[in-house]
């Protein structure tokens, strides 16, 4: 398929509704960490449509140079791959090498090979609403295909003459990557300029109460957000649902305006450059006064999932700000109850049903009542020659009574 040097292809109409997946246990990995991060890749998978059918892995010191797998892991899965007349897509739990993924594909007969940082670039592309968003995601893809030009593309080393076709010129992909590499600077003045645009929506917005809901991917953060405020906003049971930070006031609204951001959620292994595009949406974090750490409560893995947000909230600066542990989805739990070693462990916590109108008042209250520890009740008396004094003091105080 013929396709332009700025654009990544389109794998919406591509994807083969088959999968397996490949993935290599190396020796910092502990057996749970690897089964999780094979089924979030299952989940992700299933995300962009594709039923996952079967899987090989090995356990080995480093990934094989050549083609990621050993030989003999790369005769299994080539006999996965044939069981099935229908197209099957290779899904590799790691980011491999252009070389790595075409010689994977030589060996197993697959129709497609993705590893997983492709899989969540597809996934971010198909969510992406907002022109900020689809931009740092386009960015990003560009990024990522730069160095598998000569592979997608299956370019000779054609040369394109100079003016009047007289000089050996620029060789196609030469040409290409020069296209790419404008195209992406371009894209990064136009985030540039966004994110100035940004600035001055927050800086308008200084001195107001704000509180940041976060959390791993799929934790409820989305519905809880449209309950505490009462937003439109886009839900479903799929990873990456949210992409675009939503601002609104909390519903109903307080004596004091408290403003709600809902962010974008965060995984195992997200691309490195994924976290740095997203540094504008994650600055909505970074800027609140508390922090609602959503978490999935009903997972397995969700004390992994903590420690996984905790350390992308450090990654962009906003470790000190406060978070209130929110565990979520207790009415998939037995009894409705979380683990009492999980209420001990953090200081400040509830658990909640983010579809329960009692449980999203108590958050709502807990919020409230988080700003207002610091308050201090006091008379204050404003002479009349300065009444332009009054208006400040609405603005940065709730008013109990006023004669």
């Amino acid at each position: 398929m013929s396709q332009t040097p700025t654009e990544v292809p389109d794998l919406s109409q591509l994807l083969p509704k088959r999968a397996l997946l490949c993935a290599v246990h190396l020796p910092d990995d502990d057996e749970l960490g690897f089964r999780e991060s094979l089924g979030e890749l299952t989940r992700l998978a299933a995300t962009l449509g594709m039923r996952v059918e079967g899987e090989v892995t090995q356990k080995r010191s480093s990934f094989e140079s050549s083609a990621y797998l050993g030989p003999g892991k790369l005769e299994e899965l080539a006999e996965l791959t044939k069981q099935s007349e229908e197209p099957t897509a290779i899904l590799i739990d790691h980011e491999v090498s252009p070389s790595q993924a075409r010689n994977v594909q030589k060996a197993t007969g697959a129709d497609l090979v993705l590893d997983r940082t492709a899989v969540i670039l597809e996934i971010f592309h198909r969510h992406a609403k907002s022109r900020q968003a689809r931009a740092q995601v386009e960015m990003v893809r560009l990024e990522y295909m730069a160095p598998r030009l000569r592979e997608t593309q299956g370019m000779s080393d054609r040369v394109r003459g100079g003016i009047g076709g007289k000089g050996a010129g620029e060789s196609q992909l030469e040409l290409d990557r020069r296209k790419l590499r404008d195209r992406i600077a371009e894209l990064r003045d136009e985030l540039v300029a966004m994110e100035r645009e940004h600035k001055t929506r927050s800086a308008r917005r200084q001195g107001l109460r704000r509180v940041a809901l976060c959390g791993y991917t799929n934790a409820g953060k989305s519905t809880l957000f449209r309950s505490l405020t009462g937003a439109d906003v886009y839900v479903a049971d799929k990873l990456f649902a949210t992409l675009d930070t939503t601002v609104r006031q909390l519903h109903p609204e307080p004596r004091r305006t408290i403003l709600c951001s809902d962010t974008v959620g965060f995984i195992r292994n997200l691309p490195t450059k994924l976290v740095a595009s997203f540094k504008t949406t994650l600055d909505e974090a970074l800027e609140a006064g508390l922090i609602l750490h959503v978490v999935d409560a009903s997972d397995p893995a969700a004390l992994r999932h903590i420690d996984t947000t905790c350390g992308v909230l450090a990654e962009i600066g906003a470790a000190e700000v406060p978070q209130l542990i929110v565990f979520n989805k207790t009415d998939k739990l037995p009894g409705g109850q979380v683990p009492d070693e999980w209420t001990q462990k953090f200081a400040r916590q509830v658990s909640i049903s983010a579809k329960n109108p009692e449980d999203v008042a108590r958050v709502r209250q807990l919020i409230i009542d988080f700003f207002d520890e610091g308050l201090i009740e006091t008379e204050l008396e404003v002479r009349y020659d300065q009444s332009q004094l009054r208006a400040q003091i609405f603005e940065s105080a709730e008013v109990l009574h006023e004669e």
